[in-house]
């Protein structure tokens, strides 16, 4: 990952690269703040010269100005941010956009008076590349990122630098595919990071997993050849003023088990994308040093069909002695969540937060880029709001009581899914409430559609991988540090 300094507004520009900020407005374009120096180095004629190549300033659109050697870098970049008043995110958004669109240049120095912060984690989540499987790698040429500010705006960029790596490992661990990246690997990578931390790790191997009681993850996990596996990570900051749990579905790879899925089958290494998304918050919580106690529970399974799968009708027994009848395997995430669920509550955290890929319909109710928050309202609402200012999108959903019913099982406690398929959104974040106690402070956030971009990329998201619910747990977390 490129690093990224802050300099005086009024320093030399040293640049391979100069982005600038431009709006849409009724006119056409105009220039956000910044750009003065490199307007004044093109002789008043920059904002002519986009016009010229057509620019507007709408979003994402990225337009490149050769400064003919006027200057002492050879490209302009301007980046669109709209007709609205520009705020942090329209500024990620847009400077991920143009270093996007700089593969080659080495220094890029972004000319744009705004929050350092969000402009510097825009930069760097524009610049991810995941060329690992690539036999020739294009590799990216750039190496330093500067953007203007004042002394105060270094803890800022330093923060963004932080999480901005955190949001980039668990692409990493998205991206990585299933036959490299399977329970046993996924629980020694989650290990090595957090140790890298100083962070305190347990491993449950399928021993240990039998030994606990874990029947859901051993259950969903008895269809494959690598075994299941449960990591425990833990950060205790020496006056702790809350502690957390984060309980993510670590599913590596999902075929559906015996119920085959018929679609998208080529999705779902992204099904632990809610493991990665609770591992590398931690991450960035410890790096940043908020004094917030955590502890990171991800069930690892892959859901597989063979001879020793688990079937429809099954029952399998949670870690608390509750049953389960299984209606369809391929509602796989909830079981080991659940379980996941029970161990984190041991704990004795204030609050929980919960992400996983748990539904196709919160594509279908929300789209591909909004995640669906359920839980408890005040809690919930609190975390909906630390994703909007973090720069992602989350809508607040009900937990309606009388989708309990469709649960009821003849021969269990609770059946996994009903027997419609209505609202199965709601019913999979149902599910998780029967395990989470009435006083507990909870949400439960679904990622399907955010945690994996199976088109172009767009911004700063790439293809791939997309780090959804990394900076919203993080901003949650702080906010609850704040009081």
């Amino acid at each position: 990952m490129p690093s990224v300094s802050v300099v005086a507004p009024d320093a030399p520009i040293r640049a391979d690269a100069v982005i600038v900020g431009l709006r849409s407005k009724k006119d056409g374009p105009a220039l956000l703040p910044g750009a003065d120096a490199v307007d004044e180095a093109l002789q008043g004629r920059l904002l002519t010269g986009l016009r010229a190549l057509g620019a507007k300033g709408r979003p994402d659109e990225v337009v490149k100005l050769a400064t003919l050697g006027l200057a002492d870098y050879p490209v302009v970049v301007a980046a669109g941010t709209g007709g609205e008043p520009t705020s942090p995110e329209a500024l990620r958004r847009a400077i991920g956009a143009a270093v996007r669109a700089l593969p080659a240049a080495r220094r890029v120095h972004v000319a744009v008076t705004g929050p350092a912060g969000a402009i510097a984690e825009g930069a760097l989540l524009g610049a991810y590349q995941f060329t690992e499987y690539k036999s020739k790698p294009a590799k990216s040429a750039l190496r330093t990122i500067t953007v203007p500010g004042d002394p105060a705006a270094r803890a800022d960029v330093r923060r963004a630098a932080i999480v901005a790596e955190a949001v980039n490992h668990a692409r990493d661990l998205v991206n990585t595919p299933p036959n490299d990246l399977y329970p046993g690997t996924f629980a020694a990578r989650a290990a090595d990071l957090a140790q890298q931390r100083g962070l305190t790790v347990e491993v449950l191997d399928e021993r240990a997993l039998r030994r606990g009681k874990f029947g859901a993850v051993l259950g969903v996990g008895q269809g494959s050849a690598r075994p299941p596996r449960m990591v425990r990570i833990t950060y205790r900051p020496r006056r702790p003023r809350a502690h957390v749990a984060l309980v993510g579905k670590g599913i590596t790879f999902d075929s559906g088990g015996l119920n085959l899925k018929t679609a998208n089958m080529t999705w779902m290494k992204s099904d632990m994308g809610g493991g990665a998304a609770v591992i590398c918050a931690a991450l960035a919580v410890a790096a940043l040093k908020v004094p917030v106690s955590v502890t990171v529970t991800v069930p690892m399974a892959e859901n597989m069909p063979s001879g020793s799968a688990y079937r429809p009708s099954d029952v399998l027994t949670m870690h608390d002695g509750r049953t389960v009848e299984v209606n369809d395997t391929d509602a796989e995430g909830r079981l080991v969540l659940a379980d996941a669920i029970l161990r984190a509550l041991e704990d004795e955290p204030d609050h929980l937060i919960e992400a996983s890929t748990l539904t196709g319909g919160q594509l279908v109710a929300l789209g591909p880029r909004v995640m669906g928050a359920m839980g408890s309202d005040e809690w919930r609402d609190e975390v909906v709001a630390a994703a909007g200012a973090a720069g992602e999108a989350a809508w607040a959903m009900p937990l309606p009581d009388e989708l309990r019913a469709g649960l009821d099982s003849a021969v269990a406690d609770i059946a996994n899914v009903p027997s419609d398929r209505w609202a199965s959104m709601l019913v999979g974040g149902r599910f998780l409430a029967d395990f989470v106690p009435d006083d507990l402070p909870w949400v439960h956030l679904d990622i399907a559609g955010p945690a994996y971009n199976p088109g172009g990329a767009r911004h700063y998201p790439p293809k791939g991988g997309t780090g959804a619910a990394v900076r919203t747990i993080v901003t949650a977390v702080e906010r609850l540090a704040a009081g």
